[in-house]
């Protein structure tokens, strides 16, 4: 018959795990303190690093978008406060500041061509038509750390992925799966047709002319009844050239 431990056996088994929580705990702290201390290196490294290739991190678009990266690896924000350490240092806080108010702007004047949907190539294009010559150097990345400042705004103001573009939202609209498939096709022409979406996606007719009206009331298509073959194209600015003609207007 096998013997259950005694007593001091259980006190001497409860003696040794608490012993060993202790040491675990002790690990863990040594590590976590190692670890801060690891981080207030780098961040002090970074701060150095930052005086040292200001105006590269300020003119160079690349440049200032691996520095934004390394920020991200030592959980550091320039652009958090407009105050402070890194505003004062570098500026780049008033730098995106003047960016999203220019995004705005531009979203703004465009929006009766594409309906507040505009593609993020051609944002920057008209951004960078918008700014003075002799300016810092504006690069896709500034574009969409500039619009994930506007948030605070409320609804709209995002970027979505259709198909292998990125589209600016600058209105509150919901673009459903049926909605973005459309966008997607539309970008080989510019266009669709409702034969084309009918074939391409394998839908009914009245499946694709209820997804075409819904983007057309919500002004993100354009109508186009001008041809022999009498087939309505839809056309979409967002995803075409059609808006860039407004570029010298913004």
């Amino acid at each position: 018959m096998r013997r259950r431990p005694g007593i001091g056996g259980l006190q001497t088994a409860a003696a040794a795990r608490d012993q060993y929580r202790l040491l675990g705990e002790n690990v863990a702290k040594l590590r976590t303190d190692l670890m801060k201390e690891q981080l207030a290196t780098f961040r002090s490294q970074l701060e150095e690093f930052a005086r040292k290739h200001k105006n590269d991190i300020r003119k160079n678009p690349s440049f200032r978008a691996q520095f934004h990266e390394m920020c991200a690896k030592v959980g550091v924000d320039p652009l958090a406060s407009n105050k402070g350490f890194w505003a004062e240092l570098l500026g780049i806080g008033d730098f995106y500041y003047e960016l999203g108010v220019q995004i705005v702007e531009i979203c703004l004047a465009t929006r009766p061509h594409n309906g507040g949907l505009i593609n993020l190539q051609e944002l920057c294009t008209l951004l960078r038509q918008k700014r003075k010559t002799g300016r810092e150097a504006v690069s896709e990345d500034d574009c969409l750390r500039a619009i994930s400042k506007l948030k605070i705004l409320g609804s709209g103001f995002e970027v979505i992925s259709v198909g292998k573009r990125k589209l600016v939202r600058s209105v509150p609209t919901e673009l459903n799966k049926d909605h973005n498939e459309i966008l997607e096709l539309a970008q080989a022409q510019g266009y669709v047709t409702v034969d084309e979406v009918e074939k391409r996606l394998s839908w009914t007719s009245g499946r694709a002319i209820d997804a075409l009206d819904t983007l057309l009331d919500e002004g993100l298509a354009m109508i186009d009844d001008g041809h022999k073959d009498g087939k309505r194209r839809y056309w979409f600015p967002c995803v075409s050239s059609v808006s860039s003609s407004v570029g010298a207007d913004v």
